[in-house]
């Protein structure tokens, strides 16, 4: 009768670890479960698991994850595993790396995405571009 939506609050991972607003953190953070940012760090986040990255939170570096979730502001690379969602208020400056994009209206994307992990239909080359 009762169907579980997509992206609904019961689907998403319990959160494990936590960096506060008001909080600055640098270094390399790794963590099992889920984990949010709400605050600063700046250096490398590595997990096989999801990042939740609040509005307000500034994140400079590198992150290599399962599943990003960003609303906050983030310099660096992005790559994940399964997927990035960018959801307003978002600005994201650098270059991103994953088999699904999602990009809401209001977020700011200013790089490249390399959409990964797909397979090119057989026939299809890859795009080539002209130098000048």
């Amino acid at each position: 009768m009762f169907s579980k939506k997509r992206g609904s609050a019961a689907d998403l991972p319990e959160i494990t670890g936590f960096i506060g607003k008001g909080m600055t953190v640098e270094g390399r953070l790794g963590f099992e479960g889920a984990a949010r940012i709400d605050g600063r760090f700046k250096g490398e986040v590595r997990a096989d698991s999801t990042l939740f990255v609040g509005e307000g939170a500034y994140i400079e570096g590198e992150i290599n994850v399962d599943v990003a979730i960003i609303s906050g502001e983030v310099r660096g690379v992005v790559a994940a595993k399964t997927r990035v969602e960018l959801k307003a208020p978002a600005k994201v400056y650098g270059d991103i790396k994953t088999p699904t994009l999602i990009i809401c209206e209001g977020v700011v994307f200013e790089g490249t995405s390399t959409m990964t992990n797909r397979e090119r239909p057989a026939g299809l080359r890859p795009v080539e571009r002209a130098v000048n």
